[in-house]
């Protein structure tokens, strides 16, 4: 499975990259496959060890902030791995198409 997750401190100020790198740190740590943008931590791996993962990331930034908030998307597809490499590269490959 794939999860796309968000973790917002709030009551923290505007200036929250601090704590979302405490998320990120914990993300890296896990040595599960992920990625980070600028909205969103993905992380692939198996339904507990991604949501360990996640339960631990909120719970590094909660150490720090008063409240949290959690966005989460999962795409659960059983049997699949290394699906968040080869979906972008399915898309890179249309795109090459046609150019």
């Amino acid at each position: 499975m794939i999860i796309a997750f968000s973790v917002t401190p709030l009551g923290v100020g505007e200036d929250v990259g601090e704590y979302v790198a405490e998320a990120v740190r914990v993300v890296r740590e896990s040595g599960l496959p992920n990625r980070t943008d600028a909205m969103f931590t993905l992380v692939e791996g198996e339904w507990d060890e991604v949501m360990a993962v996640v339960k631990r990331a909120v719970e590094a930034v909660q150490a720090r902030a008063p409240r949290v908030s959690l966005v989460l998307k999962a795409d659960i597809r059983p049997g699949v791995t290394d699906a968040l490499t080869k979906k972008v590269e399915s898309v890179e490959r249309y795109l090459a198409e046609r150019d």
